[in-house]
């Protein structure tokens, strides 16, 4: 199907969601159903119009430029305009190319953030709580909630993991790139020597699911309860309110202690399980697709490098897309995050739009 085949079809599917619409004639779940389709395609129908105007415009202006019986300024500022609008419509056909793109239907989604100490003792740990903090940072400056569900910490300010959900708009569309191994290169405070050593830590962002995502049988779980421990195994409470809940079929196991009540700790392991799960369905979903791409930016895969954060240079560098940031200190603050994302969901977006033509 050719591209202009593509556009006739959208244009035709938004024109009949919306007579349907107009007739009100579906119930309530078919109109909501309706309802959502049309408000997807609306703006790709109406990117496709504006390009169609444009290029009905551009067939005009080179009919006025080439017209020699014309007035010689008009066919000058005809050529002026024709020219410009040359240059404009193949972003307008790009633009569109990109709204025709499948969806991912995890990206409007709020996300569960795993972050876990890698490689490196206690500064893999120092460095798991600074990349919490950086996203904590990032989730401040767009207006998003970030809401720490559970963190083991070390002591001394490091974590050996910790858990957040991020709720707000498109927050899964702009985080799922950060899934992988994030490397760190400095000298740590405990280093006597000053020598520069190398630690990791892992990030994974799931997708939050609704029970409507994921159902999860009660016959599947295992459920233990027992005391929640504080930094150094201090006990921090009198009552068995931890929980850890393993998924039966898949073996994953989801430990909460964040809460003093039994009760929310459990719901909290479930969000958190139910996430897992629906992550790990995606990824084997995915699994063929992914197997046919000419190019990825990423899996998504926990044990894949993805970026290195190198202090005595200063410099952050993503190695899916070769991008190096000479600011690192403004990355860590949250504030330069946006680069490296807008960055990767570009190369995304060019390698799927290539599998296309």
């Amino acid at each position: 199907m050719s591209l202009d085949e593509k556009f006739n079809k959208v244009m035709a599917r938004h024109d009949e969601l919306r007579d349907a619409l107009a007739a009100g004639l579906a119930d309530s779940g078919e109109f909501a159903r309706l309802s959502k389709e049309y408000a997807d395609l609306t703006p790709v129908a109406e990117a496709i119009a504006e390009l169609k105007r444009a290029r009905t415009e551009s067939e005009d202006l080179a009919q006025m430029a080439a017209d020699p019986a014309g007035d010689a300024e008009m066919r000058a500022l005809a050529e002026e305009e024709l020219q410009a609008l040359t240059r404009r419509i193949p972003e307008l056909e790009r633009q569109v190319q990109i709204a025709l793109l499948p969806k991912d239907e995890a990206d409007e989604k709020n996300a569960i953030l795993e972050v876990r100490a890698g490689t490196g003792g206690e500064e893999a740990a120092l460095f798991a709580a600074e990349l919490f903090d950086m996203y904590r940072r990032y989730a401040g400056l767009r207006g998003w909630r970030f809401e720490t569900m559970d963190i083991s910490e070390t002591g001394i300010g490091g974590y050996k993991e910790a858990t957040a959900n991020i709720t707000g708009r498109g927050v899964f569309a702009r985080l799922k790139f950060e899934s992988g191994v994030h490397r760190v290169q400095r000298v740590p405070a405990t280093e006597a020597q000053g020598r520069i050593h190398t630690s990791a830590a892992t990030v994974a962002v799931l997708p939050e699911a609704e029970e409507v995502d994921i159902h999860i049988d009660e016959k599947d779980l295992r459920i233990d309860v027992f005391r929640a421990s504080g930094p150094g195994g201090q006990s921090v409470n009198t009552t068995d309110s931890a929980v850890r809940i393993t998924h039966l079929p898949t073996g994953i196991v989801v430990s909460q202690q964040d809460e003093k009540s039994q009760h929310k700790n459990k719901a909290k392991a479930l969000k958190v399980l139910r996430a897992r799960l629906y992550e790990k369905e995606r990824m084997e979903k995915d699994a063929a697709r992914a197997a046919d791409r000419k190019s990825q930016v990423g899996s998504g895969d926990r044990s894949e490098r993805i970026r290195t954060y190198n202090f005595p240079q200063g410099r952050v560098t993503d190695h899916r897309i070769n991008l190096t940031l000479y600011k690192i200190d403004k990355v860590m603050a949250g504030e330069a995050l946006d680069e490296l994302i807008e960055a990767l969901i570009a190369e995304d977006e060019a390698a799927r739009l290539a599998e296309l033509g």
